[in-house]
């Protein structure tokens, strides 16, 4: 995806209309990033019981975030061979179709398994949209614009990531929750307009061969260890045989989806690229600081919006420090790393991202609204620092004909770190609260007494159907969720700290002067 097509092979009406070619799929990449930090805040709105929300479950939510995840990493590989076989435009078009679909059906959900289904779709269609639109931009694009263009198409991501959580707040604050998923509807009819009038078709006039093997087995593998892992946080018990019987078959499902692509001689996932520990440690440290993050953002919307009262809206502009910082400084974290080296700088945000993560275990019901802005901000900080040069050390660790490949997989990582981050603490913070609340529902009736255990929100339902009597058990249910709170956030400190080991030990330092060669990872860096 490095070689870019020659000048003159760009139709000269092509490139005339090259920049509106950008926006337009940029308009595409912005909904497909925007749609998950959009349901961020809507979570809390999700798990209310109806006629509010859908009364989901806390492991129901957890899968309506990871049914999404774990298709649009399984399929990444898959999604971008077929879009240079059959042809870019084609499988742009068709995949941000089946994105709306999926969201319209979502919008209308009647129940939790419906929304973990029509999310499982719309990741369908999401995995074959955002590797078309770099390959795209790679094609009407000539070599030496092409760093400005991918900064830009780069840019829209982390715009997407800014303007989510107050988009969702805002829809929330006079919509139902499902104004979440169809705002996604009219944005989807004007960018198929637009995509059909504008954009090129282009293929790769010699495709790798597809993997249909190798994607099964890895998405049933990771389907089967995160359901494990979910399931033992809902039942709070990691001993119970289904649980640990569901985690055993997916590790083992995992294990002969390695062998297999070790053996095909057209694997999906090279696993020799991890031959070399610099990669390997470079890939680690995205999955781990995702691992993390993804776990504080789940329980961090229900500290703002069930135990502080935040609304839906003022919970999304709270997140906005952390999305500034990243803006702000991922384009410069270069300068750290000319400086400093990869190492220095990358183990220093792993450092930094578990020192916001401790912070997380000292807050309490009533800490200062403004310390929780101060750790947003420096966690965003982290994550910069974390992000650009663990991809240009990706890009550096293997040929240059190899780049596509090795963003495709940064971002499988990426997703698979935050799905098990979702599934393991989200596991942690149940199995704590259940642990916590349980004592202090035994004045319910047997049946209330396993829902109102489920989740904050799911006590706090049961505590407003019971109405002046229910008031008892709000305080209660916070100190439950503020102790189970501070356990997951001390689980991902941990986390946080062993990618820092890692990556101290593995990581190149900083590199000798002068030297080169170092432009075309940093033009990845930025579309990665």
């Amino acid at each position: 995806m490095t070689s870019s097509v020659p000048a003159s092979r760009i139709p000269e009406a092509v490139h005339r209309r090259r920049w509106a070619i950008l926006g337009v799929l940029m308009l595409s990449l912005l909904i497909v990033v925007l749609d998950n930090s959009i349901l961020n805040v809507a979570i809390k709105t999700i798990a209310t019981p109806a006629p509010t929300g859908l009364g989901a479950t806390q492991s129901e939510i957890e899968w309506a975030i990871n049914s999404y995840t774990l298709v649009f990493a399984g399929l990444l590989f898959t999604a971008g061979l077929v879009g240079d076989r059959l042809g870019r435009k084609k499988v742009l078009l068709g995949g941000i179709a089946l994105f709306g679909i999926g969201s319209a059906l979502a919008a209308e959900s009647g129940s939790p398994g419906q929304l973990i289904a029509f999310r499982a779709l719309m990741a369908l269609g999401a995995a074959f949209v955002m590797p078309a639109t770099l390959a795209v931009l790679m094609n009407v694009f000539e070599r030496e614009e092409q760093p400005k263009a991918i900064g830009i198409w780069a840019g829209g991501v982390g715009l997407a990531i800014a303007i989510g959580p107050i988009t969702g707040g805002a829809l929330l604050d006079h919509f139902w929750w499902g104004s979440v998923f169809l705002i996604n509807v009219p944005i989807v009819i004007v960018a198929l307009v637009l995509m059909t009038w504008l954009v090129p078709d282009s293929r790769d006039p010699r495709p790798g061969r597809l993997d249909p093997i190798g994607v099964v087995l890895s998405v049933v593998g990771l389907v089967l260890l995160v359901y494990g892992i979910i399931k033992g946080g809902e039942l709070a018990d990691f001993t119970d045989l289904k649980v640990l019987g569901t985690i055993v078959a997916g590790v083992v499902v995992l294990a002969g989806f390695v062998v297999f692509e070790k053996r095909s001689d057209h694997p999906s996932l090279d696993v020799s690229y991890f031959k070399n520990k610099v990669f390997s440690a470079a890939m680690s440290a995205i999955a781990l600081v995702f691992f993390a993050l993804m776990g504080v953002t789940f329980f961090g919307v229900f500290y703002t919006q069930s135990v502080r009262g935040y609304s839906p809206l003022e919970s999304g502009v709270l997140m906005l420090p952390l999305a500034a910082a990243q803006l702000i400084f991922a384009p410069r974290a270069r300068l750290l790393v000319d400086r400093f080296g990869n190492r220095a700088t990358t183990t220093g945000g792993l450092v930094l991202i578990a020192a916001t993560l401790a912070a997380f275990a000292t807050f309490e019901a009533d800490t200062p609204i403004w310390l929780l802005e101060v750790v947003f901000f420096l966690m965003g900080t982290g994550m910069a620092h974390i992000m650009t040069p663990t991809s240009v050390v990706i890009m550096q660790a293997l040929p240059r004909e190899k780049a596509g490949s090795a963003s495709a997989l940064s971002n499988t990582f990426r997703q698979v770190g935050g799905a098990l981050g979702i599934a393991v603490l989200g596991s942690v913070l149940a199995t704590s609260y259940r642990n916590g609340i349980e004592g202090e529902l035994g004045l319910l009736p047997p049946g209330l007494r396993d829902t109102a255990a489920e989740s904050i929100e799911a006590t706090l339902g049961v505590a407003e159907k019971l109405g002046p009597q229910g008031r008892a058990l709000v305080t209660p249910a916070n100190d439950a969720f503020l102790h189970a709170m501070h356990v997951t956030a001390l689980c991902g400190t941990g986390v946080a700290l062993i990618g820092a080991v890692v990556t101290a030990l593995f990581l190149p330092g900083r590199p000798p002067a002068g030297q080169d060669g170092e432009r075309e990872p940093e033009l990845i860096t930025a579309a990665d």
